[in-house]
């Protein structure tokens, strides 16, 4: 048999164009963040920013889809890198330790990202990260773009270097109109593009408006031609022919890292880290949605750690899946892996043929595309949430982000964590954990009970209540959980709590249902529980957690049933008993006529009937049949009581029902010779008539009239049971 082709690994003529495609959405915007990060440091550092992102692009373009073999996928220096890298610049540059190994620092900030996110994949935390609420990642970015924005504005205005913003937009005289025409230019054409062509992205189209704009300009100022001190344009970068000595300079610096210096950025590298990670699984989903398929996220994690890795140890920028170059080399033809690869080697060969004149690239054209960046990903409808007070608080979490972060991105990674669990702990507790409340007047157990013990169980109702349970029982949600118990427990005498629906439970929980099985028996009543959960998406099993704390076990503690019904069933027994009812398992064994099932037959006919059925005494505890073996005989109970169970999983079982004196079982494989469908075990002594389908076709080939009145009776029981079984699915759906 042929191998299974894996997807997105076969290459096509649409991969080349996809590359292509995305390497003119990616390479303008790589060279303004890497001038963006290195002009933190000092203005002189752009060029070296300018290669910094083109290496960037080039080496994660290449090395994220041989490993990640995400077909379509396209890794690049993004926003989030600029924006964490840019202000860890700052704080460096500003540092007496670190002035002059800024560089290096970034490079191993750079490089432990990589080197986290590769764990993150190896521990599987890749489904992790994509739980962090959207109004964290919403602020997160907003403010990232904000912070985009306001280190641009300078440069679009161009001031000079230690000029604060503030006092630069109060200095009229400070602007440089030449750097304000060429970025207004950048910005207003490729707000435009989109409305004419899609072929061509925006960015690669406004890039050269901006820099036609600043040779235009030139032809009038003959000084912008010249590129020694020119500190409108980007400057010279290394030659080609310097790779080999820029990358062993690299490591010779990396070689040179001291402990204090990974704890100088440890922080900022885990912040990176996560932004890189969160960046690139949102673009991996929207890719999904496209491709119609799903994507290893662990190991698009270790794909993307890799190459960041990689593109430090060149001098390149980290980066990440990106939105905007993914979304055009898709749409351009890109599929397969190769499309990926084909990206970073356009960029390289555009590097090798345009290098020199990049040099010539106005730093006022990068701003503008910066600034339009930033102006698209800041997330402006977080205003709606304004609208609605059910919102405001998502819209106050969101401004909360981005205020930190202008503080600082570490601070706002903090808050967002913490944000993050109180939002959680805010949609647990806005609904109650209690799906339901009900007493005896309202449940009834599938027993079937007398005129006179119904009676009693409805004037003395209020001694027992069934509440169902939901979600998670935790520090969050027991306030208001015991709340809403609080005004029975002066009542009740038997709580039964159903823990079918609860997905989790902590010791705070656990503790108050201790207070409440102790408020309880001083009354001399006790708590139960029924349908402990023990295969969980959580994989806790709450009756083993709940007998580590010794709330559940052998001899003493909370009794726990296997199924709501059986204790449903317990709690009226104890009821009845309270009240002064006297059981009646011990009556006489009623004879065939008495059984309901015959009512109306003839006595003639009744003892012909008697002569094909057996006895058969069944002691409590034992098995009558089991589920999925075969037989065909029905089972007519004389005396006592027998349970129906449904087996399930994680040795679980469902009750179905309870056959007492005068009722029957076993007419499923009765009529249709197929396997029983449950589990029939005596809950006391029980005596029961057996009535096997071969003894009743002998019967019926004697009497006709017989099997036919016995096969309308059955017709009829069932009829009355479907109806049962109607109104409890009907309850289950209500719920």
């Amino acid at each position: 048999m042929a191998k299974a082709q894996q997807p997105g690994v076969k290459g096509s003529p649409g991969d080349l164009w996809g590359g292509l495609a995305a390497m003119l959405v990616a390479l303008p915007s790589s060279i303004a963040f890497g001038v963006l990060v290195y002009t933190a440091i000092g203005p002189e550092y752009a060029g070296e920013g300018a290669l910094a992102g083109i290496l960037g692009a080039a080496v994660l373009g290449i090395v994220a889809p041989l490993v990640g073999r995400n077909g379509g996928f396209i890794t690049a220096p993004c926003a989030p890198a600029a924006a964490v890298l840019s202000a860890l610049a700052l704080q460096l540059a500003e540092s007496p330790q670190a002035t002059d190994r800024v560089a290096m620092l970034l490079a191993v900030t750079a490089a432990l990202s990589g080197i986290f996110q590769v764990g993150y994949g190896a521990l599987r935390a890749g489904r992790l990260i994509k739980f962090i609420p959207y109004q964290v990642v919403s602020g997160y970015l907003s403010g990232v773009a904000v912070i985009i924005a306001v280190g641009q504005l300078p440069k679009l205005l161009g001031l000079p270097k230690g000029v604060a913003l503030g006092q630069g937009l109060a200095s009229l005289e400070l602007w440089n109109w030449t750097s304000i025409t060429v970025g207004l230019v950048t910005i207003v054409v490729m707000a435009i593009t989109p409305h004419f062509t899609r072929k061509v992205p925006a960015a690669i189209i406004g890039l050269l408006a901006g820099i036609a704009a600043y040779f235009a300009l030139a032809m009038f100022q003959p000084a912008l031609l010249t590129l020694a001190g020119n500190a409108l344009v980007i400057g010279p970068i290394e030659a080609p022919g310097a790779f080999i000595e820029t990358v062993g300079a690299r490591l010779s610096s990396l070689a040179a890292v001291r402990p204090d210096d990974v704890e100088l950025v440890l922080v900022s590298a885990l912040t990176l880290s996560v932004l890189l990670s969160i960046d690139t699984l949102k673009t991996g989903v929207v890719l999904d949605a496209l491709t119609r398929r799903r994507h290893n996220s662990n190991r698009e994690l270790i794909a993307q750690g890799t190459a960041n890795t990689a593109a430090v140890f060149v001098g390149g920028m980290p980066g990440a899946g990106t939105m905007g170059a993914t979304l055009v080399n898709i749409t351009s033809g890109g599929r397969s892996l190769w499309s990926g690869v084909a990206e970073g080697t356009f960029v390289v060969a555009a590097f090798l043929v345009l290098g020199g004149l990049i040099a010539w690239v106005p730093i006022g054209a990068l701003a503008g595309l910066l600034l339009v960046v930033a102006w698209r990903m800041f997330d402006r409808e977080i205003f709606r949430l304004l609208l609605h007070p059910s919102t405001r608080v998502d819209f106050a979490v969101i401004a909360t982000v981005v205020v930190v972060a202008q503080v600082g991105l570490i601070a706002a990674s903090v808050t967002g964590i913490v944000l993050a669990i109180l939002l959680f702990i805010r949609d647990q507790i806005r609904a109650s954990v209690i799906m339901g409340k009900v007493d005896l007047l309202g449940m009834h157990s599938k027993r079937r009970r007398l005129a006179e013990e119904r009676k009693l169980l409805n004037e003395h109702a209020g001694q027992a209540l069934m509440v169902q349970l939901r979600g998670n029982l935790f520090f969050g949600t027991t306030d208001q959980f015991f709340s809403d118990l609080e005004k029975y427990l002066g009542t009740l005498r038997y709580l039964l709590l159903d823990l079918r629906h609860v997905h989790s439970m902590d010791y705070t929980a656990a503790h108050l249902l201790e207070q409440i099985k102790e408020r309880l028996e001083e009354r001399g009543g006790e708590l139960l529980f029924s349908g402990m959960p023990s295969s969980l998406p959580t994989h806790q099993d709450i009756e083993d957690y709940m007998g580590q704390l010794g709330l559940v076990r052998k001899g003493g503690g909370i009794r726990v049933f296997d199924t709501r019904d059986s204790a449903i069933e317990w709690m009226e027994d104890k009821v009845l008993a309270a009240a002064g009812w006297e059981p009646q398992d011990e009556e006489p064994p009623l004879m065939l006529g008495e059984i309901e099932l015959f009512n109306g037959l003839e006595p003639d006919v009744i003892a012909e009937l008697g002569r094909a059925v057996t006895e058969l005494h069944v002691p409590a505890g034992r098995r009558i049949c089991s589920a999925g073996e075969l037989g065909d005989e029905i089972f007519l109970v004389r005396r006592g009581r027998m349970h129906a169970l449904l087996p399930l999983d994680a040795g679980k079982r469902h009750h179905l029902g309870t056959f007492c004196r005068g009722d029957f079982f076993g007419e499923l494989a009765f009529l249709d010779r197929e396997p029983r469908s449950a589990d029939v075990e005596a809950a006391t002594n029980a005596d029961l008539y057996v009535l096997s389908r071969a003894n009743f076709e002998e019967l019926a080939r004697a009497n006709p009239a017989l099997g036919s009145k016995i096969f309308e009776y059955l017709a009829f029981a069932l009829s009355r049971r479907l109806r049962t079984a109607d109104t409890e699915l009907r309850v289950l759906e209500e719920r």
